[in-house]
């Protein structure tokens, strides 16, 4: 009962997360679970289990509301798929003392990635929607982020849903749609290589899915109400920082750097964090100005089309409509 209470916990801090950000639920999930003692593959394994659900219903959800782009969803996933069953296979195959370090140091480099990108990034724009990615684009992309995904325990949104949005061709909800459709069949594939990687250990993560489950069910609407409270740039850099810090923690454990080896890596990461937290946290009080050139240049444009209405209203003939036409 206390475990289930405490993956329970996990999934709540990982549905927060994800539901706040729109992504991380894995990386941030794999994390808690390695920090409370499981192993680097099944907590990788019960992850993926516990996704299988959730990414159905976000599918659907996303489809009822038509986000979903099918082309990108079959070029991105199917090599998602195959990518994330060798990286099941490859990580079910290693020792626990070789897999901690493969996991840690793929979620250190993710969380890095997040807590640049919340801090100091910006959201991309469109800027070239009349060229659809490539088969040959979306292929290669989907069978590392499958793969990153399985072997790490996470990443299948940080790496391919970055990405599209920085290509600027596709509407972000659409991007975020299919991306999320597609890492259903992601989660199923993975569940699949590690039931043939670990056979009998992957009925002992049962207790771990449903504690996740249930902690992601529960904490589903207040990530809702979390996302209109605190800014997104603050809470990925957040999270970012704590994914980086523990990481590195177990990593320095792995290759015995202790004392002030140690310590150095330590006072880095900290004040390298509270520095892009300060940023984050300043440029998302900064109000937002708007130019005064700007701003004569909408009033001008109001004006201008007040003219064109009221000059079109005065030189359109009158038209006499007739029926049976």
């Amino acid at each position: 009962m206390r475990s289930l209470i405490l993956f329970a916990l996990v999934g709540v801090g990982a549905q927060l997360v994800d539901g706040a950000l729109g992504m991380a639920f894995g990386v941030t999930a794999s994390t808690l679970l390695v920090l409370s003692g499981v192993a680097a593959a099944q907590a990788s394994a019960a992850v993926h289990l516990a996704e299988v659900g959730t990414t159905f219903a976000s599918g659907l959800s996303h489809w009822k509301f038509k986000n979903i782009d099918w082309a990108i969803v079959a070029k991105l996933g199917v090599p998602g798929a195959i990518g994330a069953f060798l990286g099941a296979t490859v990580l079910s195959s290693l020792s626990t003392e070789n897999a901690a370090p493969l996991m840690a140091g793929i979620l250190l480099c993710i969380g890095a990635y997040v807590l640049v990108r919340f801090s100091l990034g910006r959201p991309p724009g469109l800027r070239n929607t009349h060229t659809p990615h490539t088969a040959k684009f979306l292929a290669p992309l989907g069978l590392f982020g499958g793969f990153i995904d399985a072997s790490g325990g996470g990443g299948w949104g940080p790496v391919t849903t970055s990405t599209l949005l920085s290509q600027g061709k596709t509407a972000p909800r659409t991007v975020i749609g299919s991306v999320s459709a597609s890492e259903f069949l992601v989660a199923v594939s993975a569940s699949v290589g590690f039931v043939v990687g670990l056979r009998e250990e992957f009925l002992n993560n049962l207790p771990i899915v449903a504690g996740l489950a249930i902690g992601g069910m529960i904490a589903a609407p207040f990530a809702a109400w979390l996302v209109t409270k605190v800014s997104p740039a603050l809470l990925g850099t957040a999270v970012g920082g704590v994914i980086v810090l523990s990481n590195s923690q177990k990593l320095l454990k792995y290759f015995e750097i202790t004392g002030g080896g140690a310590v150095a890596v330590y006072a880095t990461i900290i004040v390298v964090w509270l520095g892009l937290l300060a940023y984050a946290m300043r440029t998302a009080r900064a109000p937002q100005y708007v130019p005064e050139e700007l701003e004569a240049g909408a009033e001008l444009s109001t004006d201008l089309e007040a003219e064109i209405a009221e000059s079109a209203a005065d030189t359109t003939p009158a038209v006499v409509t007739q029926t049976g036409h």
